[in-house]
């Protein structure tokens, strides 16, 4: 929908170019400010977000009316009978287009006696092409998201192979949707063929740091869905807490979260997050992150090491004790609950920032050491540890996705291994290694969404090239894609929508769009359009620049 930035916005901005008070008195505080040039208000892509690979656009318009425009199956789609995920879909998807009231629709000013009224699309068709249309699956690695989007009155289509591509097409359907001066729910004759360029487009939230209420979520898997995000990394557990509330080890939750009844995920509460993004084309990997990161884990006797002070327990704790055969009993068991309770085929194991301290004070684990001929190379405990988990999580048929520190550290992992790489630092470096070395990737390091800066920050996520290192085209194509992450330390329900929208929109059009749709003034007028169109769907995602939306978010909020 096309959903207009004031002109004054550009006069403003000329104003404080010019002198204006606002320039100057930036520059007392910081003697490095530049000036930004007035943004572009206009793309001949509207407003479409992230691009699509291919889009043709004609003059030719219709309009779209509430009280006739339908979502259907087509009579010769697969998925024509008992597919809730479309059919929810399409009630979802109608409210997008319509679910403003009447009222705010006849603000338009009335119609002049020159204008002429559109001729009206009665039906959006939907056609499922494939045998199974994986109606009652959950997306997974390598589902097909590609389909293709031809609006020609009166009837437009959507075709695509399964229903995760039909997802895609609908919300691009509904971002071709826009009103002009005197006339709402217009579309131009359009044809559209579009698939991703890369397969793992993830967003990571922790809800550990800060607990982030079940609604929160929901919600923010709802925006990503508006972005063609496809994965949810939830960190779920960290030091700070441990809110997932296990079957098998209910102390874990009862010791380790903020509150035990309050502050925790449910298996009720779990199972819903976990529909809610099935029925969005989006997995959830639930991040387990050990050896480290595990000072929550308290609730578990004699699983985290005893640090010693010389000979004497300093009464801290650190890693996970490798050293135990009850550790890997009780790491069997968990991970044979987290591998029922989320149906995903991976599971992200962490392996991140090991301290290796506590380790070597405590006595136990020198002896242990020795025993296995591991010298003082801790790498090699660590090693020894990580892989007894990799057995246990592959033998109940998962794969796993660790970060790099497992990789450079020299851990024995197995050839089908994710590693994801988030330090910033030699970052090309980084995929270059893992990649020669026959492993797929995951690229996290350049958006972590965590850091924030004055001005507009999402431009440094969009330039991001993933393939830009020195690699051969075999180890390029090792790379899945990549995530937006949102560490949760100065992150709760108070600000989260706003720190990760629209910024993670800039890593949503680097993982969905080609490597040829990088130009910055297109970017910011289609996203400036995106961004107040989550705003009219309730995100409260915060402003790129000066500007207006037609439907802000207070009065959104007043109308529901």
């Amino acid at each position: 929908m096309e959903l207009a930035v004031s002109v004054w916005a550009a006069v403003a901005l000329l104003a404080t170019l010019s002198g204006g008070c606002c320039a100057d008195d930036w520059e007392l505080y910081d003697p490095n400010y530049q000036p930004e040039l007035p943004p572009v208000l206009h793309s001949s892509h509207g407003s479409l977000w992230p691009l699509p690979k291919s889009v043709v656009s004609f003059p030719e318009f219709y309009r779209l009316s509430r009280v006739t425009f339908q979502i259907v199956h087509s009579p010769e789609s697969t998925a024509s009978t008992g597919c809730s995920i479309l059919d929810d879909a399409f009630r979802r998807y109608f409210y997008y287009i319509f679910g403003r009231s009447a009222a705010e629709d006849s603000k338009r000013p009335s119609v002049d006696g020159d204008h002429t009224e559109p001729h009206e699309l009665r039906q959006l068709q939907v056609t499922i092409t494939a045998s199974d249309p994986e109606c009652k699956q959950h997306p997974h690695v390598t589902s097909n998201e590609a389909y293709e989007i031809a609006v020609v009155q009166p009837v437009a289509t959507l075709k695509s192979e399964t229903v995760w591509g039909a997802l895609r097409g609908l919300e691009t359907f509904s971002q071709l949707v826009y009103d002009d001066q005197y006339v709402t729910h217009l579309i131009n004759k359009t044809n559209i063929i579009d698939a991703p360029r890369f397969a793992h487009r993830g967003v990571l939230l922790d809800t550990s740091r800060h607990y982030l209420p079940l609604q929160v979520i929901l919600d923010t898997l709802d925006a990503m869905s508006f972005n063609k995000f496809n994965v949810f990394h939830w960190h779920i557990v960290d030091d700070p807490s441990f809110p997932y509330q296990s079957i098998t080890f209910p102390n874990l939750s009862a010791q380790g979260a903020y509150h035990p009844v309050t502050h925790i995920y449910t298996l009720k509460d779990v199972l819903t997050v976990i529909e809610y993004a099935r029925q969005r084309g989006i997995r959830v990997i639930p991040e387990f992150d050990t050896p480290g990161h595990t000072q929550s884990w308290k609730g578990q006797p004699n699983l985290l090491t005893p640090c010693y002070n010389g000979e004497i327990p300093s009464g801290t704790f650190g890693p996970i004790n490798p050293a135990l055969n009850s550790t890997y009993d009780f790491m069997n068991r968990l991970f044979k609950e987290i591998s029922w309770v989320f149906p995903d085929n991976f599971i992200h194991l962490g392996g991140d920032e090991v301290n290796f301290a506590c380790w070597k004070s405590n006595p136990l684990i020198t002896e242990f050491m020795r025993k296995q001929g591991f010298g003082n190379d801790y790498r090699k405990l660590e090693s020894f540890y990580i892989q007894n988990v990799v057995d246990i999580v592959a033998a109940n048929l998962k794969g796993y996705i660790v970060w790099q520190e497992v990789f450079d550290n020299g851990v024995k992992i197995k050839s089908n291994t994710v590693v994801e790489v988030w330090m910033a630092r030699n970052m090309k470096a980084e995929l270059y290694k893992v990649t020669k070395a026959g492993f797929t990737t995951i690229l996290a390091a350049p958006w972590y969404l965590d850091y924030i800066g004055y001005g507009q920050d999402w431009q440094q996520y969009y330039q991001v090239e993933p393939l830009h290192f020195n690699g051969t085209e075999a180890q390029k194509k090792l790379v899945l894609g990549g995530e937006a992450c949102l560490w949760g330390e100065f992150v709760d329900a108070t600000n989260l929508a706003a720190r990760l929208w629209p910024r993670a929109s800039a890593v949503s059009e680097r993982l969905w769009s080609s490597a040829e749709t990088n130009d910055l003034g297109d970017a910011y007028a289609r996203l400036i359009k995106h961004r107040c169109r989550m705003v009219q769907r309730g995100v409260p995602a915060e402003p790129l620049f000066i500007g207006s939306c037609d439907y802000e978010y207070k009065d959104n909020k007043e109308s529901n």
